[in-house]
């Protein structure tokens, strides 16, 4: 079954895939078109890049040559801080599609919020919606206030806020927050760059269920209507983040996961954003 079949209706009337391929350092030679081939394969139908990220073009690559119709991929990309700045968003937006490759992309994205830039960022990507080229608007690292911000300027919610989640890095408030807004979360780095891997806890789990502690974190995300980017250049790792649709979590046993809350970030913050992102 294509993981495509399990999905998020967006709020604009979309369906997003609930585990979905980040390919956030890979390299953007053979590495990440090899990702790409390797997850389509297993599955995927969902692929999460970003212009930082400096491997569109790529991904470009990897998707063409994919024997997927285009319609059944979703494929997201991310505005930088300094475009933000430099206001030129239209056309950063337009070099992401040429690198991709495509005609559109399903779901844009903020990267950051700079402050001063990103209610004018988020009127352009209305615009952009407009006129076709983008499906899906959304945003990345926004707190609640700054989404607050974003609804007193504009009467288009964000479909979509990505945002740091995982065992150790829980935002229950924000999640809550979003899915009373009808603003779907997504979680990147939800394996906490491995943090979380030998918890004696997540073992326990894992060992009832014959999954392993990565399994049961991503479970953990997508039961509670949680989207999922893992990145993984390695096809094992891949087909493993995948195997996650075949059991559920006991109640208590997600309460035990949600206890393991530390506040701890494993993905940084940009230098630029640091003076705003003092917790």
């Amino acid at each position: 079954m294509s993981l495509g079949e399990n999905t998020i209706l967006l709020n604009d009337g979309h369906k997003m895939p609930l585990l979905g391929l980040g390919v956030y350092k890979a390299d953007a030679g053979t590495e990440v078109e090899q990702a790409i081939q390797d997850a389509v394969c297993s599955g995927y139908r969902l692929i999460d890049t970003a212009s930082v990220y400096k491997n569109e073009d790529g991904v470009g690559r990897g998707l063409k040559a994919l024997d997927v119709p285009r319609e059944e991929l979703f494929i997201t990309t991310k505005i930088w801080n300094n475009a933000q700045r430099l206001g030129d968003v239209e056309d950063s937006f337009n070099r992401s599609l040429e690198r991709l490759g495509l005609d559109y992309v399903d779901l844009y994205l903020i990267h950051w919020p700079v402050p001063g830039c990103f209610t004018n960022t988020w009127k352009t990507l209305e615009k952009l919606q407009s006129a076709g080229k983008i499906k899906s608007i959304g945003v990345s690292n926004f707190r609640i206030h700054e989404l607050e911000l974003l609804k007193s300027v504009s009467d288009i919610k964000p479909a979509v806020n990505q945002v740091e989640f995982h065992p150790l890095f829980n935002q229950k408030e924000l999640l809550s927050y979003c899915k009373s807004e009808g603003i779907a979360v997504q979680a990147y780095a939800p394996l906490a760059r491995g943090a979380y891997l030998h918890s004696q806890l997540l073992l326990e789990i894992g060992s009832r269920y014959q999954k392993t502690t990565a399994q049961i974190g991503l479970r953990w995300l997508v039961q509670q209507g949680v989207s999922a980017i893992p990145k993984s250049t390695h096809k094992d790792r891949i087909l493993e983040n995948a195997d996650i649709f075949d059991f559920s979590l006991t109640e208590e046993e997600m309460n035990a996961i949600n206890a393991m809350d530390i506040k701890q970030r494993t993905a940084g913050i940009p230098e630029d954003m640091l003076p705003y992102y003092q917790d």
